[in-house]
């Protein structure tokens, strides 16, 4: 009786050490999945990172293209502005010399 109570019990830690290296397996296999899903998750993040960046700086460049193409246009306006002044001035400087020398 004692033989086959060692048997029993021989043949117990062999199925238990299968049991361990099987689950060892698996979990190796588990981490191995979770770590490829999360580096294909940071890919995936970091080209939308990328896509969005790049949409930002298209649309942030199209504003500055505005706001340049704006301020040129109001800079137009000042310039010809002071300029009509600027000659209605002179016009009238000179009919004011022209009466100072002429008394």
């Amino acid at each position: 009786m004692s033989l086959e109570f060692i048997k029993l019990v021989i043949s117990a830690e062999e199925n238990a050490l299968s049991s361990k290296r099987h689950a060892e397996k698996q979990a190796e296999d588990a981490i191995m999945e979770a770590r490829r899903k999360g580096r294909s998750g940071v890919a995936e993040t970091l080209e939308r990172a990328d896509s969005e960046i790049a949409h930002l700086i298209h649309a942030a460049d199209r504003k500055a293209m505005e706001d340049a193409r704006e301020l040129a246009s109001t800079t137009a306006n000042r310039l010809a502005t002071l300029r009509a002044r600027a000659e209605r001035r002179q016009s009238d400087a000179a009919a004011l010399a022209f009466k100072r020398i002429a008394k």
